[in-house]
């Protein structure tokens, strides 16, 4: 005798497969039910992966807490960043210079020279570990600011074809300002750029950082910008950088009303649009286990009515209504666990696969699907979170329990004399 419960035992021998339309719609079902998952758990794994990496390059390559002085360059900044280092939650503050630049290769005989306008910042090279990991990112030459020393990016460096030991010349804001300023004039003034040294060449896997940025000493920032002893700004370091609101409160009763203090959090808009866009995915993909449910209703209630002359003998040898309706309830849940276990098999499979599946396809099809210069990602990124899944797979669980509650409720109040005289 079978140690499974009676209304299982049934429920496994009817799902047993058979050449009959039932059959192929179960089938239908499971096959939904493990499509709906394995898309939402890689998708909802893949969102959850782009916010994780994103986060960790913003605040690993970004300031946690930015403070600029009004309308004008930040000449006390020492005074200031004293003042912001007795914070308790402060771990570094550091001065800076940015703005955006012309940078051009001083193009050889027969080489052509290349333009782009990054962004320049300039840095204190004492001081710049204690809010940035950019010099552990330097992958060719080393973090070399003295001098005319400058590092960029592994795109920039690509697209500008510069290589350790190259020149760049840059021109600055204000230096094109002036030039302009002189031709109104009709002086025809020249302003010459200066000469930068290529040392080193970081690569932070983050496109946005790697083609769009490139740093050298604060001295030379500030000397290209005509800042004196100003900076435009104080970067700030905090031992947890989620409590960034909490200390910009405390620095903005510390510091006077003409300082701007901002959080890195109040910059990332992408990381809201990121969140926005996994919340509505994993709604909007639920929709597919939904019409798997829907398949599961429409087999059940075929099921329940090829099965009435079956269901009024066992109410009359003695079955309950609800043995009755749990032989379709153990149907439905059946297709659920087999379709969910489907689905979360398939979908950790080509999570696991999935930077090589987008490399086969561009290799075939010699599209890039995952653009680096949009994404600003070299792979596609991955989190597969636990607590995720789990809701996943219940939730979906759960679904398929509700697509066969209607037709067991409908076999549970048949009569046998009612189901009897059907056949």
């Amino acid at each position: 005798m079978s140690k499974l419960p009676f209304e299982l035992l049934l429920a496994l021998r009817y799902l047993r497969p058979k050449r009959t339309f039932v059959s192929i719609i179960t089938l239908v079902s499971i096959v939904g039910v493990a499509l709906g998952v394995a898309v939402l758990i890689i998708v909802i794994s893949v969102m959850s992966g782009f916010d994780h990496d994103l986060r960790q390059q913003i605040l690993g390559f970004q300031p946690h807490i930015t403070v600029r002085q009004y309308g004008t360059p930040m000449g006390n900044y020492e005074a200031v960043a004293e003042e912001i280092s007795k914070n308790k939650s402060v771990v570094g503050v550091t001065p800076f210079v940015a703005g955006p630049v012309l940078a051009e290769t001083q193009g050889e005989t027969n080489k052509p020279a290349y333009q782009d306008t990054p962004a320049l910042y300039g840095m204190d090279p004492k001081k710049v570990k204690e809010v940035s990991e950019l010099p552990k990112k330097v992958i060719f030459g080393e973090f070399d600011l003295s001098g005319h020393g400058m590092v960029v990016g592994t795109d920039f460096a690509n697209n500008m074809h510069l290589q350790i030991g190259d020149h760049l010349s840059i021109f600055s804001a204000d230096e094109i300002k002036r030039m302009k300023a002189a031709y109104d004039r009709k002086e025809y003034e020249a302003v010459l750029p200066d000469d930068y040294e290529i040392r080193g060449i970081f690569s932070t896997g983050y496109y946005d950082y790697d083609a769009h940025v490139i740093i050298t000493s604060l001295d030379n920032a500030q000397d290209m910008y005509d800042l004196g002893d100003s900076v435009h700004g104080l970067q700030v370091t905090l031992k947890e950088p989620y409590k960034a609101y909490e200390v910009k409160d405390e620095l903005e009763r510390t510091l006077c009303d003409n300082y701007d203090v901002t959080t890195w959090m109040e910059g990332s808009h992408l990381l809201d649009a990121v969140k926005v866009e996994k919340d509505m995915m994993f709604f909007i993909l639920f929709f597919i286990v939904l019409v798997a449910a829907l398949c599961i209703l429409s087999a059940q209630i075929t099921f329940v009515i090829q099965k009435t002359r079956e269901i009024g003998m066992l109410k009359g040898l003695g079955a309950s209504s609800w043995q009755i309706s749990g032989i379709f309830l153990f149907q439905s849940a059946v297709i659920g666990v087999i379709g969910v276990n489907a689905g979360l098999g398939i979908g950790i499979l080509a999570l696991r696969y999935r930077n090589d599946f987008l490399h086969l396809i561009r290799q075939v099809t010699h599209m890039d699907i995952f653009p680096a210069d949009i994404y600003g990602f070299g792979g596609l990124p991955s989190l597969t979170q636990p607590s995720d899944v789990a809701i996943i797979c219940i939730i979906s669980f759960c679904i398929c329990l509700l697509g066969g509650l209607l037709p067991a409720w409908r076999a549970g109040r048949l009569k046998p004399v009612e189901a009897l005289r059907y056949e």
